[in-house]
């Protein structure tokens, strides 16, 4: 087949963009969505023999008869109640806004569109079914801009689920299947975890379902701005279970089968590294999408900074303060217009007390923040260039994202 000189000009210009859009569409994906970042798996580091179960009761070392271990209980108990969630939405295809140059249109007939408009871009997650009658909970980036998504169950069928309400400022999202007599997960306590227990992971990564990994939990606590999602109000559970790309919106078990958090693969550079959210956050925020649709989080407008020697330097000589604490949590800024600038608070303050209960981290600030109800009155002490002061804020509304 010959080619005119049109036709085979349209077509190099098409091939040489096309990889260029390529390249950066892949980057694009890396850092913005969280549901297709990839984390490598490493070895699982053995937790301390304390918190090995027993293995007469079916813990690690039980081998054996009908006997099975602790992972296969809670992944026996849990795995029916996790799904798979498929979803689909419309985004601009960036080839077809270049071709709307009109150097490149007198290739093209006026009325001929050679490339659609947009593009259908497909995702894959995770979910837990909450209640019998089919509410489910997930993570938001696994649903965001779309309204109906595919849930598929462990015994195969696939629903369509409606997605109820989408919070991005903590990353949950609930959908609503219409189904009846659906095993649920129990739901565990996260506020006394212990770095070294054991943490199972499950979930549907790479589209591989019901996949389980095993681990420790890591840490606990861990801010937003920790985790490198500052745009983000909740403070993660860390663990070194394998969470891959499908498994967002898991759950995380302890070792009894109850869940402690909603997985999220949050870091692409991340090795060994895996994040969840708390389930008593995701759990309030769950309740709240499913009875208002909506979630109102109480605002004060301060940016916060956890003390020590180095970082009181650096923090007075970006922002040109004169802190001398080198323990504490610092204000380094104050939003303009904001609940916390209107009452007084400045740049340099080092609080000490939230309504009267003294905070060494700026996660247990946050924490203290986030379970008021927007309009609260909220006490916060502060120790500003050697006086104690205390101011009293009414905190808004979180200001949404446009």
């Amino acid at each position: 087949m010959k080619l005119s000189l049109k036709q085979l000009s349209v077509y190099l210009f098409l091939l040489v963009f096309g990889c260029g859009a390529g390249i950066f569409g892949s980057r694009y994906l890396l850092l913005k969505n969280p549901s297709f970042q990839q984390l490598k798996n490493v070895t699982m580091a053995s937790p301390p023999e304390s918190v090995v179960p027993n293995s007469s009761n079916g813990g690690i070392g039980s081998t054996g008869g009908d006997n099975v271990n602790f992972i296969a209980t809670a992944v026996q108990k849990v795995g029916p109640a996790v799904v798979r969630i498929n979803a689909t939405r419309k985004v601009a295809n960036p080839i077809s806004d270049a071709l709307k140059n009109p150097l490149l249109r007198r290739f093209f007939g006026e009325d001929e569109q050679p490339i659609p408009q947009e593009r259908i871009e497909r995702g894959t997650g995770s979910g837990f079914i909450l209640s019998e009658d089919g509410e489910l909970l997930t993570n938001a980036h696994v649903v965001a801009d779309t309204d109906t998504v595919q849930v598929t169950l462990k015994d195969g069928r696939s629903l369509e689920g409606k997605v109820v309400g989408v919070d991005s400022v903590t990353d949950v999202a609930v959908v609503k299947i219409k189904a009846d007599h659906l095993p649920t997960v129990k739901l565990g306590n996260s506020q006394n975890l212990i770095p070294g227990q054991w943490a199972i992971a499950i979930g549907n990564p790479l589209g591989l379902d019901n996949t389980v990994t095993i681990g420790i939990i890591s840490a606990t606590d861990r801010t937003s701005t920790q985790v490198g999602v500052p745009d983000k109000r909740v403070s993660f559970i860390q663990t070194d279970a394998a969470i891959n790309p499908g498994n967002s919106g898991g759950p995380l078990l302890n070792a009894q089968g109850e869940v402690i958090g909603v997985n999220t693969a949050i870091r692409a550079d991340a090795q060994g590294l895996g994040f969840a959210i708390p389930i008593e956050t995701a759990a309030r925020i769950a309740n709240q999408l499913f009875t208002k649709g909506r979630v109102e989080h109480p605002f004060l407008g301060i940016e916060m900074a956890d003390l020590s020697p180095i970082k009181k330097q650096q923090i007075n000589q970006e922002n040109q303060l004169n802190i001398e604490q080198e323990a504490g949590i610092v204000i380094k800024g104050v939003t303009d217009n904001s609940p916390a600038k209107r009452r007084g608070l400045l740049p340099g303050d080092v609080i000490q007390k939230v309504n009267g209960k003294a905070v060494k981290t700026s996660a247990q600030v946050q924490k203290l923040v986030e379970s008021s109800q927007v309009g609260d009155i909220i006490a916060i002490e502060v120790n500003r260039n050697g006086k104690i002061q205390t101011f009293k804020v009414q905190s808004g509304a979180y200001p949404e994202r446009k």
